[in-house]
């Protein structure tokens, strides 16, 4: 089961997507014309 949020881009919600990003975990995130996703590839 995946846990979604919508989180808006302060700093706050950045240091959140760092954490997940370092715990294994995937952040989408939009760009210009598509949506990618973030993930540690380590």
């Amino acid at each position: 089961m995946f846990d979604t949020k919508i989180l808006k881009p302060n700093i706050t919600n950045i240091k959140k997507a760092s954490n997940i990003l370092k715990n294994g975990g995937l952040v989408s995130f939009p760009t210009e014309t598509v949506y990618g996703l973030g993930a540690n590839a380590l």
